[in-house]
């Protein structure tokens, strides 16, 4: 995880930037638990700005600590956008996301704040930033539920494989564990006769975009993240789950079978005991942590990389400033209308 920052460098930070055209889009990206929502929220607080989120589970209703999700508090401090977007029964797309990241982005721009997009959820970042043009292609619900009882009956490398002899792009962004993106991935595969990943090409949207980066070593980031799980659980993640399974949000939809909820199912089936559950939690969200930096790589030229710290605010900030003061762009941080906790509602989803 240790590798050559490039954090600070206000040159390179906005070499290119200044001379591109439009308005400008902050991205704040990285690992789970390594603080990037609370520097998002602090440079959101600074300059006017309202933040899009772009995690795929916390779209969900109801889903709240297994999320991590932006607590009443924190919202009301700064607008947040694409959370509680759906119920947890009901699909939601990366073509989704995408169409409702842009209008929530071109909505925040338009009232003359300040766009935060930020979030770990890679597939999400690099649809708005690179401005993938998503294959449309319809789900295939028999392809589907061939696939998945294959998957069950074989495990997740037999379609795993099937991807690698499609698409060995594809198969190499997308962890094998992730049965539900495989199977979308061989979906797209199939049903166009093409590769998915030749199939995603991109146009970039016409924003001014700096993306900061937020880091730690492995051994603080695992230590964060084992204090987040036992926080979510003294915070009530067993019975958040108890709730969804009353309320008829069963294991077998996509958005249970998310960190937080696939474990606690295994204990709530007796499958395993409760502390057997929590480790199985902190070590799988080690090893997804981990798989983040496929997605957001440390020597990536366009991340400007800052370490974890008690700095990193202030030096987060000296690269957005540079950014704003190389446009013509002008945020209203004495404007509070509309600054209150938003929903996906309000950004068209």
């Amino acid at each position: 995880m240790e590798a050559k920052l490039v954090a600070g460098n206000l040159e390179r930070a906005t070499d290119g930037l200044a001379r591109a055209d439009g308005p400008p889009l902050i991205v704040v990206v990285g690992p789970t638990a390594v603080g990037k929502s609370e520097l998002a929220l602090r440079l959101a607080s600074s300059l006017g700005g309202e933040i899009v989120s772009a995690d795929s589970r916390q779209i969900y209703r109801y889903m709240d600590v297994g999320t991590a999700k932006p607590t009443l508090q924190e919202q009301a401090q700064a607008r947040h956008h694409l959370v509680d977007v759906v119920d947890p029964d009901e699909e939601y797309t990366l073509a989704h996301f995408q169409a409702d990241a842009y209008r929530a982005i071109d909505d925040v721009l338009a009232r003359g704040r300040l766009p935060f997009l930020v979030g770990g959820t890679g597939l999400y970042v690099r649809a708005v930033v690179e401005g993938l043009r998503i294959p449309r292609v319809a789900p295939q619900p028999e392809l589907r539920a061939e696939l998945e009882e294959r998957a069950r009956r074989e495990g997740p490398d037999s379609v795993h494989r099937e991807l690698r002899a499609l698409d060995p792009v594809a198969a190499g962004r997308i962890d094998p564990r992730n049965v539900r993106r495989v199977i979308r991935a061989l979906e797209v595969c199939r049903t166009a006769r093409a590769p998915v990943s030749r199939l995603q090409t991109s146009t970039p949207p016409p924003y001014r975009t700096l993306t900061i980066g937020l880091t730690a070593d492995r051994e603080t980031l695992y230590r964060r993240i084992d204090v987040r799980v036992d926080e979510q659980l003294a915070a009530g993640l067993v019975e958040e789950n108890r709730r969804l399974l009353a309320m008829g949000y069963g294991y077998h939809l996509p958005s249970m079978s998310g960190l937080g909820y696939r474990q606690v199912g295994m204990y709530l089936r007796g499958e395993v005991d409760l502390p057997h559950a929590i480790e199985i939690l902190k070590l799988e969200t080690h090893r997804f942590a981990r798989q983040q930096y496929t997605w957001f790589r440390l020597g990536d030229p366009r991340i400007r990389w800052l370490e974890s710290g008690p700095d990193a605010p202030e030096r987060a900030l000296a690269l957005v400033r540079e950014l704003v003061e190389h446009t013509a762009w002008n945020p209203t941080p004495s404007s509070r209308a509309g600054s209150t906790s938003g929903s996906a509602g309000s950004a068209g989803a």
